[in-house]
């Protein structure tokens, strides 16, 4: 940070006006994007309920679905091949249980490596293209080797989709309206769970000489996400500002309802003040510990639940309808928890929420006698539950990290986070363990315990933090800086700012 930046920094939490007012405004480099184009946009008509409503719609119609199409198929390609192993995958390949187990850690390790900062609409369609051709390109494996290369590449490409939707969805939606939007596009992971096994059911019935059935599993779904990607490209904008399907009214109105978030909407320059202030900041290591304890578990669903139902004593086709439920559970937790907590501002309280089913899900597979498949399958179920945690550490990011670089190190930290979960996950299911994967699902009871003292110790520490700032404006008299919400200043720099829950 250099010295001008430093005294404005200092300024703004003084609340001096007006000269600081004018180092925020003038330094437009410097500050957001969104700034700039308010500075330029001239007359404006005042913006009314009914049109803010209107705009809302727009945005949801014309954004939403692009991203829950993005994360949909992220969620079903990387899992495609957790249906592939009860199709057969396992002896058309020639590959040990201790194998597959691999396969599900390699995709998150290479998802981990490529977690830097992501968020341009147009390079998640490009990436969406490469994962499709890559998926399509599985059907032709044969061999470990070649299994090993696909879904590292998967990794790889697949690394661009969450932290670029959350950075996306920020900066689309006021704090409030955050979490039901990511809860949406989130849904992905519930429906790609329902699309996977009625696909998985579906492609079983082709007894065909020439190919697997799985094979032409991998090959269809991968040319369907080549033409989402497509889509993606053509469709989705960057940004508010560059958004063709609204109006020079609309974009401003976009722009400017977004002024209580205090975080901005965009700027290309990296900051390596921001940075640095990223790994100093008490919630980032709160929340990275949370994501990767309350992940284990998510790892171990999302690669073995196929795995986990056929040990239970069900044939491959039973397997793939008895996944359907799983997936129902996914979208309902999903959207009970993300619209209470965008309703109550209480995302910490419906993490823990979610959290407890898990923990008895993973009971009652663990414990239960081995004969009482109902019960094991209905714990089974439970650990759905999970998952919808996710989105609302995802709404957690996007609402409590303000200054551009800050929020997407944020967002690849998190992701990163996530990848170091779903890599232990695997590893808790081990060949000498099945068909029960008893210490598993005991890793499940342990990890959804640690993420709920975590998560508890964070909520207190926004409550702390939100009490000692407003004792310290109302002890300095500090009033209003203008346009501070669109100065690209952090939350620590900027006193103004209040942390969700």
């Amino acid at each position: 940070m250099d010295m001008k930046e430093k005294v404005d920094t200092e300024a703004s939490l003084q609340g001096v006006q007006p000269d600081n007012v004018v180092g925020v405004v003038q330094h437009l480099h410097k500050a957001d994007a969104a700034l700039e184009f308010l500075r330029q946009a001239g007359d404006v008509q005042p913006m009314k309920p009914e049109d803010e409503s209107r705009l809302k719609h727009k945005v949801d119609f014309r954004v939403v679905p692009l991203l829950l199409a993005c994360y949909l198929l992220q969620y079903l390609d990387k899992t495609l091949i957790n249906y592939a192993n009860v199709m057969g995958l396992q002896k058309d390949t020639n590959i040990s249980g201790d194998q597959y187990s691999q396969l599900a850690m390699i995709f998150y390790v290479s998802y981990l490596g490529f977690e830097f900062p992501h968020g341009w609409a147009k390079y998640i369609g490009v990436m969406v293209i490469m994962w499709g051709l890559v998926l399509a390109t599985t059907s032709a494996c044969s061999s470990w080797a070649g299994l090993v290369t696909t879904r590292v590449l998967l990794g790889v490409f697949e690394a661009a989709v969450a932290p670029s939707l959350i950075l996306i969805t920020s900066m689309w939606y006021k704090r409030n309206e955050q979490p039901p939007r990511f809860g949406i596009w989130y849904l992905g992971t519930g429906l790609g769970t329902i699309c996977g096994s009625l696909i998985s059911f579906g492609f079983q019935h082709y007894d065909g000489q020439r190919f697997s059935s799985w094979q032409i599993m991998f090959l269809v779904v991968g040319l369907i996400t080549v033409a989402v990607g497509i889509t993606v490209v053509l469709m989705l904008p960057d940004n508010p500002m560059s958004a063709r399907f609204l109006s020079r009214n609309e974009k401003f109105w976009a722009i400017e309802r977004l002024r209580s978030n205090q975080t901005g909407v965009e700027n290309k320059n990296f900051k390596w003040p921001q940075f640095v202030a990223c790994f100093t900041d008490p919630q980032t290591y709160l929340l990275s510990l949370i994501t990767i304890s309350s992940n284990v578990p998510n790892g171990a669903v999302s690669s073995f639940q196929a795995t986990i139902i056929r040990g239970f004593g069900f044939t491959s086709k039973e397997t793939a309808l008895l996944s359907i439920p799983a997936g129902a559970i996914s979208v309902v937790s999903i959207l009970l928890a993300t619209n209470a907590a965008g309703r109550y501002n209480q995302r910490a309280v419906n993490i823990v929420c979610l959290l407890i089913p898990g923990i008895i899900g993973a009971a009652l597979m663990a414990f239960l006698p081995e004969d009482n498949k109902a019960g094991k399958l209905i714990g089974n179920y439970m650990t759905n539950c999970l998952g919808a945690s996710l989105p609302l550490l995802y709404s957690l990011v996007g609402a409590n990290y303000a200054g551009h670089t800050k929020k997407v190190t944020m967002n690849a930290t998190l992701l990163i986070s996530f990848c170091l979960g779903n890599i232990i996950g695997p590893l808790t299911f081990t060949e000498e363990s099945a068909p029960a994967y008893i210490p598993a699902k005991i890793a499940i009871i342990v990890t959804c315990t640690t993420a709920i003292v975590l998560t508890l110790i964070l909520r207190y520490y926004y409550v702390w933090e939100n009490r000692r700032r407003d004792k310290l404006v109302s002890a300095r008299s500090m009033s209003h800086v203008v346009d501070i919400e669109f100065a690209d200043r952090t939350d620590r720099e900027n006193l103004e700012f209040r942390y969700t829950l």
